[in-house]
């Protein structure tokens, strides 16, 4: 009898045990954004019974115990505890976890960060958990390469030299903001990427706005938005270390180390690295640094203020020479050679280099006015400087055939036997300094719970500072310079300006008001925004300064002097035709834009926006042909854009597609133009050009099982200039007028250097749970050569024009693999990385100017061969 009691005593706890038991599901969103977090590894705590989050953030847990307690960690936030026994089981809904950084909701504010079915606009994100997986020797740029309608490529393979184009618009057209802030150039609109190599250590996520995009900066760009996010501050103690090799010597030492918050409510966070290497291609010898830094203060619950600093100086040899493909196929070096490089005394002189150092200082300030209002504020500081290296004089000898070294040796001798001391040829630098400095606010009330107000200022001031520097006098005593005016026939030594010396002056001053409105399942915005901008050109080389101006008109032999120095007469009356500083010119540009996102279930949504927004001219656009005299015709850009989009989100499947159109009106650029000899470099300031980019774009994510997570892409682009252009003016590297285009035929043609169809397979897989390996397969296919513009010039009269379209470069696909290992050290974490980029070591073809309209006289980037890393991460 007693057996039978306590069998039944056994059955009966065994019962209410399994009665105790259910499963539990949820989506493990951002506590911020609502953004969904996959990947999240969530167990019973206690127990070796766990998931991991989908592409969704939806995570399934079956027969867990009513009482049980679940622990949640997932890289950069703050490991969660969720208790069952409060929040009960079945259906979690949305399961929000805090960031372990302080201030980075905050930031996200500044930054226009987009929400997904929230947000109407087209959008990828990467997170700092896949950077961390595929940085490797990646720059900003290729991390968006599986992204719909992005073309990413290393032009001539230099540390830092990538660029990107989203949907056929270059990065001058594409808004890159960092941590909300603005760092295109103010002049030219140009993202010089160098100046932010080796910071994706930085990075906490990456978000590409495809389009209109969702930043509320007075004016912004046209192809989208690249929004990056750095570390702020941990809020837990601790640290890490990273060492990692890779082919051609590459070399990286980093860092990191976070105080957490204290007891006084301070936080410091710091990171720094070190990255060298000898490049894939010859000549391309590499060295970086980067630096981070953030101290965070919580004032109290309604003010926190936060201080960040970052750069990344470095220097490396460049490729700028575009080579033919008989070049490459008949160098040694075959896709590797480098045409400017050269041996001084038996080292590696880069005659065409890059250096650059560009910190940025932010102080940001958070203030909770109140339940239903916020103010956030950023005052930021830039100062860059450097610039890139080349040649100067009569050309230089090889040490051997077309394919070897410059031989630089060979010039010393030759300065040296000049008899008097004037070098024959020497190394100079092209200098772009700036000071920059602007302040970002934005203001949100909570009007009801309906409808939300938003309004912010956005000033910046710019002042470029743009000259050109003797860097080598190769063995001469000095080189002879008549290009200021000022001071003609000066002998210049090492460091001296040279050739040109002027400054550009940006005055920045915008705002904007934005409402959003949200009811149920419908979200919609309207955004209106205006800025104006005054150009001022100073020129310190091409016109006469105050005291010397005044000295000419008043005295005829003072005149006659300067006449005799500088040529003739004509040469005085040139210098006297515009004071040094030149009239300012003001542009007022503005914005319209709108869209609303409906979830008509709780897997499908479609969104549309459209908007209308006039921009300024470029500054080079405003004083034509370096000079200080203001084109009075230089006109607003005008951009027409929509775009309508369908989302699709479930457990194991998600998908977008998107159609795009946009036109463009009296756009501007600056196209430049390879000569016949390498080191010649030309320019062609383009004005007054029509364009319509249009497309559709394709994504999709799929987890047919646990673990297994794959993503597939396609966009298909038809990008078309729209009109012929009158009178073109060619420049050279130093600024000299060297030819002029009567007429510009390029209507018809296909926007150039951006692959218009691309594609992506990606496949991740986790094979446990510490261990995980993937690739990525991408296409790039109708990708046409940058036409010359030399090579479109047709006679004025010419009434019927046929358009020649440029080459037609050679599709290419390209094979990414990966592999990651998670481990423990004692109770530190730790992670082992490998990379290998193109695998296949595919020859292809990445960026190219067409010639004469015949092959062989396309000039191209080769892109970069097989490339691998690995490296081990210790977490402490």
């Amino acid at each position: 009898m007693k057996r039978i009691l306590l069998l039944m005593m056994v059955s009966g706890f065994i019962s209410i045990n399994a009665f105790a038991q259910s499963n539990v599901q949820g989506f493990l969103v951002d506590a911020d954004t609502e953004e969904a977090l996959i990947g999240a590894a969530i167990s019973i705590a206690g127990t070796t019974t766990g998931t991991v989050t989908d592409i969704n953030g939806m995570f399934v847990l079956k027969n867990v115990p009513s009482d049980a307690k679940l622990t949640v960690s997932y890289v950069g936030y703050r490991d969660t505890e969720l208790d069952l026994a409060v929040l009960g089981t079945g259906n979690l809904g949305n399961v929000k976890i805090k960031a372990d950084v302080i201030g980075l909701a905050e930031i996200e504010v500044v930054a226009s960060v987009a929400i997904d079915r929230k947000t109407p606009v087209a959008v990828s994100s990467i997170g700092r958990k896949q950077i961390e997986e595929v940085a490797s020797n990646q720059e900003f740029p290729e991390l968006l390469k599986t992204s719909p309608g992005v073309y990413a490529t290393k032009q001539g393979g230099g540390y830092g030299d990538s660029r990107i184009a989203v949907r056929g618009f270059n990065d001058v057209n594409v808004a890159v903001l960092i941590n909300g802030v603005p760092v295109n150039d103010m002049e030219n609109g140009r993202v010089y990427w160098s100046n932010w190599a080796g910071l994706t250590d930085v990075t906490r996520t990456m978000q590409v706005q495809r389009g209109l995009g969702a930043s509320k900066v007075a004016v912004p760009s046209i192809g989208g938005t690249i929004n990056i996010l750095t570390n702020t501050t941990e809020a837990n103690k601790g640290g890490s270390l990273y060492y990692g090799r890779g082919n051609n010597n590459y070399e990286k030492t980093a860092f990191s180390l976070s105080t957490g918050l204290t007891e006084d409510n301070w936080a410091v966070s710091i990171q720094g690295a070190r990255i060298t290497g000898d490049g894939w291609a010859e000549g391309t010898e590499f060295i970086g640094w980067n630096y981070f830094f953030n101290v965070s203060k919580i004032i109290n619950d309604s003010h926190t203020i936060s201080l960040t600093g970052f750069g990344a100086p470095q220097r490396h040899g460049q490729r700028q020479s575009r080579l033919s493909i008989s070049d490459v196929r008949n160098a040694p070096q075959e896709r590797r050679f480098n045409p400017d490089w050269g041996i001084l005394n038996g080292e590696v002189v880069h005659v065409e280099d890059n250096f650059y150092h560009k910190p940025q200082f932010s102080l940001n300030h958070y203030w909770t006015i109140d339940a239903t209002s916020e103010l956030s504020t950023a005052v930021y500081a830039s100062y860059g400087t450097g610039g890139g290296g080349g040649a100067a004089g009569t050309a230089f000898d090889r040490t051997g055939d077309q394919y070897s070294p410059i031989d630089l040796d060979a010039a010393v001798d030759r300065n040296l036997e000049a008899t008097d001391g004037n070098a024959i040829s020497y190394l100079r630098a092209s200098r772009n300094d700036h000071n920059w400095y602007g302040v970002l606010s934005t203001y949100t009330k909570n009007v009801s719970q309906n409808f939300n107000f938003l309004a912010g200022v956005d000033y910046r001031y710019y002042k470029g500072l743009h000259f050109s520097e003797v860097t080598n006098l190769l063995g001469a005593s000095y080189a002879l310079d008549n290009d200021d005016v000022n001071n003609p026939n000066r002998q210049l030594r090492v460091g001296d300006k040279r050739d040109y010396n002027n400054d550009g002056l940006v005055n920045w001053a915008g705002g904007f008001l934005q409402g959003e409105y949200t009811l149920g399942d419908l979200n919609a915005f309207v955004t209106l925004s205006g800025s104006n901008t005054q150009y001022q050109r100073v020129d310190h080389f091409q016109y006469f300064n105050a005291e010397n101006r005044a000295a000419i008109l008043a005295d005829p032999a003072v005149r006659a002097q300067f006449a005799a120095a500088l040529g003739d007469d004509d040469d005085v009356e040139s210098a006297l035709a515009y004071e040094q500083e030149s009239e300012k010119a003001n542009f007022f540009g503005y914005q319209v834009k709108g869209g609303a996102n409906y979830n008509l279930t709780r897997n499908h949504n479609v969104f549309a926006n459209l908007g209308y927004f006039e921009k300024a001219p470029d500054f080079r656009a405003v004083y034509q042909n370096f000079a200080n005299g203001v084109n009075e015709n230089a006109e607003n850009q005008k951009i027409l854009s929509f775009e309508l989009g369908y989302g699709y989100r479930s457990s194991t499947l998600n998908g977008n597609i998107n159609l795009y159109r946009t036109t463009w009106m009296d756009r501007t650029f600056t196209r430049t133009i390879n000569g016949d000899e390498p080191n010649e470099i030309f320019f062609a300031n383009i004005l007054g050009v029509d364009a319509t980019h249009q497309g559709i774009e394709i994504d999709a994510g799929w987890q047919p099982v646990a673990g297994l997570d794959i993503r597939v892409m396609a966009s298909f682009g038809d990008w078309t200039w729209q009109n012929n252009i009158d009178s073109t003016q060619i420049f050279d590297e130093d600024r000299n007028v060297v030819g002029t285009i009567d007429r510009l035929a390029i209507k018809g043609l296909k926007v150039g250097n951006a692959a218009q169809t691309t594609a992506a397979f990606s496949l991740d897989y986790n094979l446990t749970s510490n261990f995980k390996f993937g690739g990525t397969l991408t296409y790039f296919g109708n990708n046409y050569a940058d036409f010359n513009p030399i090579d479109r010039q047709v006679s004025s009269d010419v009434e019927n024009i046929t358009p020649v379209q440029p080459r037609k470069l050679d599709e290419f696909a390209l094979l990414d693999v990966k592999a990651n290992y998670r481990f423990k050290v004692g109770d530190n974490d730790a992670a082992l990385y490998a990379n290998v980029t193109n695998l296949l070591d595919t020859e292809y073809i990445s960026d190219s100017q067409d010639g004469n309209l015949t092959p062989d006289a396309a000039l191209h980037w080769f892109g970069v061969g097989r490339q691998f890393t690995v490296g081990m991460k210790f977490n402490f």
